[in-house]
């Protein structure tokens, strides 16, 4: 079995790739802060919960006891907190809507997502080899 066929892998790659693709994005409004009436672009975020119900049928992640032992949860999770960013942006005096500021709080939040990603790769592989007894 290859590692690319294992769902986990696939999302987690297809989660850098969007923040692979965001960051080029995020660059682009950077180097064209200073031309004029440019407005900046970001890629939509995307919504788990429609990739979740294409995938189950649900938009529902339910808890699953493998031994009768184990508790079933009490109540229904929090929900995350569902920030909306600003569509609009503000203007600067030449026409130009990029806040160098944003777009670079931007870009530090998504290489630190894809650090995120990258270590949750590595811990996950550590664990398959840990299991195949090819751990250190």
């Amino acid at each position: 079995m290859d590692i690319k066929e294992i769902g986990l892998f696939q999302a987690m790659g297809a989660k850098m790739n969007y923040l692979s693709t965001r960051q080029g994005v995020l660059a682009q409004n950077i180097a064209n802060a200073d031309t004029p009436e440019y407005r900046p672009r970001d890629l939509t975020d995307v919504d788990f919960g429609a990739v979740l119900q294409d995938v189950t049928g649900s938009k529902k992640v339910r808890m699953d006891r493998t031994t009768q032992g184990h508790m079933t949860p009490g109540g229904n999770l929090d929900t995350a907190d569902s920030r909306k960013s600003r569509i609009t942006y503000e203007v600067a005096p030449g026409d130009n809507a990029v806040i160098i500021e944003e777009q670079m709080i931007k870009a530090t939040e998504t290489t630190m997502d894809y650090n995120l990603m990258t270590n949750l790769m590595r811990k996950n592989i550590g664990l398959i080899q840990t299991a195949l007894g090819n751990g250190r």
